[in-house]
């Protein structure tokens, strides 16, 4: 009998593949995790609340956890000063952006929201101008004029041109913000990262993450009080903490394998399934118009980080 040949997959190629599925479980839990933030601020829940006990219960279910499988591999005790200055600074971004963005995701269309984070490129474009002079070269003007060409679609509602006026709408402004200050998180995350290793990242991530959005929430008490959650709050909520909690371990690997302007343009396909969400569940219209513009402006994310460097 001839033994079956058994299929060695090189450890190269299976990075490969786990960052592929990696990336593809980003793209479809991202949009999913912002649709369970907007039905539970939708059911009288606080967004700040919301941000700040979903980074708690992570703190608590999920770092011990990694940290447990680390402690015996690399101590704690070993961890250079980057680790521990860039989770600082990178708690403090993330727990503002993210605030920020359930604020955005409760006042605002997911069907817009999504796509908006195009706008993620040019940010990090500008960034690397000013930290790193990496300017852009035409193909990356070019991906900045798609970018915000495609953002005509997306914002541009009947009866209301898209103007500079379209910034006077909150849910759009707190979108913005939030881009921005994730945006930056992303780069002192992966510098987090590459002081340590992935279980280390999403630890930092979640309990510096945790202490800085407690202390935001009872910096700024909400101006309305949260509604007594429910039973369906509660499995909303178990819903967001798991869905959250597998994005980030998804992000810090992919941040770990490729560069993080390659992922961050990758991560833009969710902007298709946001709005698809947008328009099944809470009936959002114009969807053929946003899918055209979300297209045009993911195109443009891409454009700039595969060819838009020096």
């Amino acid at each position: 009998m001839i033994p079956s040949k058994i299929v060695i997959i090189e450890p190269i190629y299976l990075r490969m593949l786990l960052t592929v599925i990696a990336v593809l479980y980003r793209i479809v839990i991202n949009p999913l995790a912002n649709l369970f933030q907007k039905q539970l601020t939708g059911r009288g829940q606080s967004a700040l609340r919301v941000n700040a006990a979903t980074y708690l219960a992570l703190s608590v279910t999920l770092a011990p956890f990694l940290f447990f499988r680390q402690q015996s591999l690399y101590p704690y005790t070993q961890l250079p000063a980057a680790y521990w200055l860039n989770g600082m600074l990178g708690g403090l971004l993330g727990a503002l952006g993210n605030g920020f963005l359930v604020k955005a995701v409760e006042e605002g269309e997911l069907s817009v929201l999504g796509p908006i984070n195009g706008y993620k490129a040019i940010v990090g474009m500008l960034i690397g101008a000013v930290l790193l002079s990496e300017y852009p070269n035409l193909y990356g003007i070019l991906g900045v004029l798609l970018i915000i060409g495609g953002s005509y679609f997306v914002l541009d509602q009947p009866g209301e041109p898209m103007t500079w006026a379209v910034l006077n709408r909150p849910a759009i402004r707190y979108r913005l913000a939030a881009m921005v200050l994730t945006g930056v998180e992303a780069v002192v995350g992966k510098k987090m990262i590459e002081a340590s290793n992935v279980d280390y990242g999403v630890i930092g991530w979640c309990v510096f993450g945790g202490f800085f959005s407690l202390w935001l929430t009872l910096w700024r008490k909400p101006v309305k009080p949260s509604a007594a959650p429910g039973q369906k709050d509660w499995l909303i909520f178990l819903l967001l903490v798991l869905s959250i909690g597998g994005m980030q371990y998804a992000t810090s690997y992919v941040f770990k394998q490729m560069n993080v302007g390659y992922a961050l343009s990758f991560f833009q396909l969710s902007a298709i399934l946001s709005i698809f969400l947008g328009h099944a569940v809470y009936g959002e219209a114009a969807i053929r118009r946003k899918l055209l513009g979300a297209v045009i402006m993911i195109a443009g994310s891409v454009l700039i980080f595969l060819l838009g460097g020096k």
